[in-house]
């Protein structure tokens, strides 16, 4: 009798694992990831480069596409996936401080933070302010005291819609160097960063505004000078010559971190694949070399913790940018 009972339990411990193993769900074929800009931005940075990563640790079975999708600061994007691809268990989005900047400005008609899954950050991009190599402007001092002057002296670049991001970031700046009538500051906005810095070193703008890992090519190879780092403190390793913005008397910061939202549609079991490859690749070394490379700083909230972190930006950002008078 003891017998027979044992064998039941143990058949259903067998039938049971065989279960759980046949509803874990994997990617199968190609894995697709929307940057929502032109090639050359921070979007399609954080896509191409953890699609690589991905790959590498074969947390996908094929490769990952990236499909650049421009517009409305991110907004063409956030309405495709949530009226076409709604469901799609294969999809991942690149998102950042900029996509939280346009929720919080109710910039996506119709649409918030909560229509979507947040699968998490794989690091912070803290923004920068720099100039050509020819630029008049030394430092970050000379260039808002020109602002201050005349606020429609000073021409910034950016690569995210105007009221995003980036503008957001020359309006900290200026508020914190005692620059008066924002407003007034020209910002030209392009769709990516690399656009926008272009502009810059060609000597149509007076200042790129961005994060580092945009400006990093450009800075090596001497075509732009990073005149301020919106940081705590220096970036380690190579960005260490760089100043903050804080040690020339600004107290302006503005870190961008990076990573992915899905469809609040797809399949549960899928969402939990993501956030869980998402937490193998940021530990991964392969990963923390790509941070080194690019300047990117740790920042990785727990998967229970995400939301919440995005839920509170998008409510902090707001409320900053009534403060601004970018909303009313």
């Amino acid at each position: 009798m003891k017998k027979k009972r044992t064998l039941k339990v143990a058949l259903a411990t067998v039938l049971g694992l065989s279960a759980t193993l046949a509803s874990a769900w994997e990617p199968s074929g190609k894995v697709d990831c929307i940057a929502p800009a032109n090639p050359g931005g921070g979007w399609d940075f954080t896509c191409r480069s953890v699609g690589n990563v991905l790959e590498e640790l074969n947390l996908v079975p094929a490769a990952v596409q990236t499909t650049n999708m421009a517009g409305a600061g991110g907004g063409v994007a956030f309405a495709h996936v949530l009226g076409k691809r709604g469901s799609d268990d294969q999809l991942l989005v690149a998102a950042s401080t900029a996509t939280t900047t346009r929720l919080a400005q109710q910039q996506f008609a119709g649409m918030d933070a909560s229509m979507v899954k947040w699968v998490g950050a794989l690091g912070a991009d803290y923004g920068v302010i720099a100039v050509s190599k020819n630029s008049k402007y030394q430092d970050l001092k000379s260039l808002m005291a020109a602002a201050a002057a005349d606020p429609r002296s000073v021409k910034f670049s950016g690569g995210s819609a105007n009221g995003g991001w980036d503008h957001l970031k020359v309006l900290i700046a200026a508020k914190a160097a005692g620059v008066s009538n924002l407003p007034q500051i020209p910002y030209l906005s392009y769709n990516n960063g690399g656009e926008a810095i272009t502009q810059v070193v060609g000597g149509h703008v007076d200042a790129f505004t961005g994060d580092i890992s945009e400006a990093a090519g450009f800075w090596e190879s001497g075509d732009l000078r990073i005149i301020a780092v919106l940081a705590e403190e220096r970036l380690p390793g190579k960005f260490s010559t760089i100043p903050t913005a804080r040690e020339q008397g600004i107290e302006a910061l503005g870190p961008n971190w990076r990573g992915f939202y899905m469809p609040k549609g797809a399949d549960k079991a899928a969402q939990k694949y993501w956030v869980d490859a998402i937490d193998t690749l940021y530990s991964s070394d392969e990963w923390k070399a790509v941070m080194a490379k690019n300047g990117l700083i740790p920042f990785h909230p727990k998967a229970d913790e995400f939301e919440a972190f995005v839920t509170q930006q998008v409510a902090d950002i707001e409320q900053l940018s009534r403060e601004i008078g970018l909303l009313k």
